[in-house]
């Protein structure tokens, strides 16, 4: 079976037109083998004599795989071109090409994004040299985010079949144990109780996988509003209210009126009823929990605070992840899915911001998530899911699919 045949485009930015004559002749007899992929790759190659010509066929819509750029140019220098395609999210390989450079400069560059360096004058063995690393390594990466891409759609193929096929017996089950509920003695009735408390807790499993596959597969699809994030936090207050009565635990909000950023509300959601649920389910009786939202240079930052159980550093260390919950004397009774903080932590990294957890055991923890606004457009990124945006300014009453609580 023949080997599958990939173009890569490539742009010379130059103003040496003999030297990219040069360069354009040796890439177009010039093939590349990546074994690691079974793929042969060839090259399309186009000059640009300065940068300004080159970012404004980028603008156009044109797509580049690979950039040969020399850092002194008319106009716009290497480097400040380097600074555009880093603000344009541009994932494209750059080899600078110049007869100047300096350590300080290499340095600067590779910070920027650059991937090698051909110093002025090169052979042709050089550049075919470092043209053949750029694309094995751009090959390898592409392999790499596909095969990472075809992992999450079957995890969340799996799931989906898994939940569909578990809701409906779930249902039944729980039918059932409610009309025994009504007529057994009362010794039978704990028992049941017991029971639908943990049928309770298996559909909250499933609704926390289909969250997080759903975020991970890029399946939602996300619609961007201006969103009052102090609203969002006070609907979800009202949500737990009466779970936080039943311990007298009081929930205070504290936030400006209006904290608007541009988000996607059933995401909103799902941080503030994890951060939230948690404060409560991991609180003392008697305790409190502490809601504060405010929007500083441009970055939401959502803190919830609680007078609970704590955690240890080593606890604290692995919150993050998924299926991990914490297994002491003091937890041991309480249910979830271990879930719900790892899919908080991936929707803050969507928004370029993370979420974090300061903790001390037997004193409380203070979880703090941050949120840059959503970008709708992102240039370069082939992971991004497909994405718009609403002029709506209210989140709706009832999110598109289950707020995860873990």
């Amino acid at each position: 079976m023949a080997d599958a045949e990939q173009i890569l485009r490539v742009a010379m930015v130059d103003d040496e037109i003999d030297l990219s004559l040069a360069v354009r002749r040796i890439l177009a007899k010039y093939r590349v083998h990546v074994d690691e992929v079974g793929v042969d790759v060839v090259y399309v190659c186009s000059h640009f004599a300065n940068g300004e010509a080159f970012l404004e066929d980028l603008a156009s819509g044109t797509e580049y795989d690979l950039l040969l750029l020399d850092l002194k140019l008319p106009g716009l220098s290497g480097l400040d071109i380097l600074e555009e395609l880093g603000r344009q999210e541009q994932s494209i390989f750059t080899i600078m090409i110049t007869a100047y450079a300096t350590f300080d400069t290499a340095v600067q560059a590779t910070k920027m994004g650059a991937y090698d360096f051909l110093a002025k004058p090169f052979s042709p063995e050089e550049l075919r040299y470092s043209v053949r690393k750029a694309s094995e390594q751009l090959i390898i990466s592409r392999e790499a985010r596909r095969l990472a891409e075809e992992q999450r759609q079957v995890r969340f193929n799996f799931i989906s079949v898994l939940s569909h096929e578990l809701k409906a017996p779930l249902n039944a089950i729980e039918g059932y144990l409610k009309i025994l509920q009504e007529d057994e003695a009362p010794e039978r009735r704990q028992m049941i109780d017991r029971s639908l408390i943990r049928l309770d807790g298996m559909r909250k499993l499933i609704f926390d996988l289909l969250d997080l596959t759903r975020i991970e597969s890029g399946q939602k699809a996300r619609q961007f509003t201006q969103v009052d994030v102090r609203s969002v936090a006070q609907r979800t207050i009202e949500l737990f209210a009466v779970e936080a009565a039943e311990r007298d635990i009081s929930i205070t909000l504290r936030a400006p009126d209006p904290v608007e950023m541009l988000a996607d509300p059933s995401e909103l959601e799902i941080v503030f009823n994890n951060l939230v649920s948690n404060a409560v389910k991991y609180n003392r009786d008697g305790g409190s929990v502490t809601v504060a939202v405010e929007r500083r240079d441009g970055v939401v930052k959502i803190q919830v605070a609680d007078t609970g159980i704590g955690l240890t550093p080593e606890e604290a260390a692995k919150l993050f992840s998924e299926f991990v919950r914490i297994k002491n004397e003091d937890t041991y009774k309480i249910m979830g899915s271990g879930l719900g903080l790892s899919t908080v932590r991936k929707l803050a990294q969507m928004y370029n911001g993370d979420a974090t957890v300061k903790s001390e055991r037997g004193t409380g923890s203070i979880f703090t998530v941050t949120l840059h606004d959503a970008m709708p457009e992102t240039p370069g990124d082939p992971d991004a899911p497909a994405l718009t945006v609403s002029d709506s300014v209210a989140p709706p009453d009832n999110p598109p699919y289950p707020s995860a609580v873990g």
